[in-house]
């Protein structure tokens, strides 16, 4: 597992989840997978790229982003906050422990923090 503040987890989005899964092993070779130890929801389905891991989530919305290892999200998004950016999906805790959130830089990129399961 990456250190504090570190980039630990990336995660697309995806309106047509078997093109974006198409896309990314057609140039990359990545495969997703269905995992339930990151997450029992089948419209969220696990990256391994061999180096890295990361989500594939079936949504409303496309879009790639970073996710960052923090050791409280709530503070994290006060600081973000703080700093001239905003919460866009407020923190909340997945069915296997997890929390995250995501937020806007000032510029308006997207990117999310997340801590695992005590």
């Amino acid at each position: 597992m990456p250190g504090f503040n570190d980039v630990a987890w990336f995660e697309i989005g995806a309106t047509d989840p078997a093109a974006a899964e198409r896309f990314y092993g057609d140039v990359f070779g990545w495969k997703a997978v269905q995992d339930e130890s990151a997450s029992p929801d089948p419209a969220y389905r696990v990256i391994d790229t061999g180096g890295s891991r990361g989500g594939l989530a079936t949504g409303t919305e496309d879009y790639a982003i970073f996710t960052v290892l923090v050791e409280d999200v709530q503070a994290a998004c006060e600081r973000a906050e703080a700093a001239g950016g905003r919460v866009q999906r407020a923190p909340v805790v997945n069915p296997v422990g997890v929390t995250f959130a995501h937020l806007l830089d000032p510029a308006g990129n997207h990117f999310s923090v997340f801590t695992p399961p005590k």
